[in-house]
């Protein structure tokens, strides 16, 4: 049965926008929102004690990513990516990502989601997830990069 606690704060980090993630257009790529998200997302796994052996042993997958463009982006500027978690399952937990302006947080450039699914990665099979990481979406100390 999973636990239906409400989203918890797990990491805020600052990130600059790079000339190169603009598009033709002028604007941040969509597929760049996507990375801030995988950023906070690694950077916060790894400072957990779970990045070191990615793709060996257990660890995370996404298997469901979204993400809402509420505004243009542009060079320069700097995000401040907020992380959160819930719904902790035997193998799986839910993030939660917004993405605001350094500058003006009243200013939302995005929000997204992802599912995470804990797996084995020699059988490509969910596995359940460490009571660590169970510990931490649950009662978490937020991790804060970059700010």
């Amino acid at each position: 049965m999973e636990d239906q606690a409400a989203p918890r704060l797990l990491a805020r980090m600052s990130i600059p926008v790079r000339w190169g993630d603009m598009d033709a257009a002028g604007h941040v790529n969509n597929t760049v929102y996507f990375r801030f998200a995988e950023e906070i997302r690694l950077t916060w796994f790894q400072r957990m004690g779970f990045g070191a052996g990615l793709g060996h042993g257990e660890g995370p997958v996404i298997v469901n990513a979204s993400m809402t463009f509420l505004r243009q982006l542009h060079h320069p500027a700097s995000v401040i990516v907020t992380m959160t978690a819930s719904n902790p399952g035997r193998s799986s937990f839910d993030t939660d990502y917004e993405l605001t302006d350094a500058g003006d947080p009243g200013i939302v450039y995005a929000r997204g989601s992802a599912r995470c699914v804990w797996i084995d990665y020699a059988t490509a099979k969910s596995a359940p997830m460490p009571d660590r990481l169970r510990k931490a979406i649950l009662d978490p100390s937020p991790i804060t990069a970059g700010l």
